[in-house]
C-alpha cells in the first residue's frame, strides 16, 4: 500500500519474500478497498487475522504443510547423497 520496509531476508529466499509482499499488499488493498475498515494499522490487523484463519484453516483440514513436505525433500537428499557416494565409489 506504497509503504516500504527494509528487513533480513536469507540469500536464495528473495522470490518467496516477493511473492509474500505481493500477496500481503493485494489483501490490504483489498480489505482497504472494501471500505469497512479504515487505518493502515487496522487494515494490517485485519489482514493478519484472514491469513492467520486461511493457514489454520488449511492446516486443520489436513491440507499443505510445507514444513513436512521441507523434511521429506530434506530426507531425499541425503538419500540421493549417499546413494551417488557409493556410485563414485564404483569408478
Amino acid at each position: 500500500m506504497g509503504r516500504q520496509f527494509r528487513i533480513a531476508c536469507p540469500p536464495g529466499q528473495e522470490a518467496e519474500l516477493l511473492r509474500a509482499v505481493d500477496y500481503l499488499d493485494r489483501k490490504m488493498r483489498e480489505i482497504r478497498d472494501s471500505g469497512k475498515v479504515v487505518g493502515v494499522e487496522r487494515i494490517a490487523v485485519m489482514v493478519a487475522l484472514n491469513i492467520t484463519y486461511e493457514l489454520l484453516a488449511l492446516q486443520g483440514s489436513g491440507g499443505f504443510d510445507i514444513e513436512v513436505y521441507r523434511r521429506r525433500i530434506a530426507a531425499m537428499e541425503i538419500a540421493i547423497d549417499q546413494a551417488l557416494s557409493r556410485q563414485d565409489e564404483l569408478f
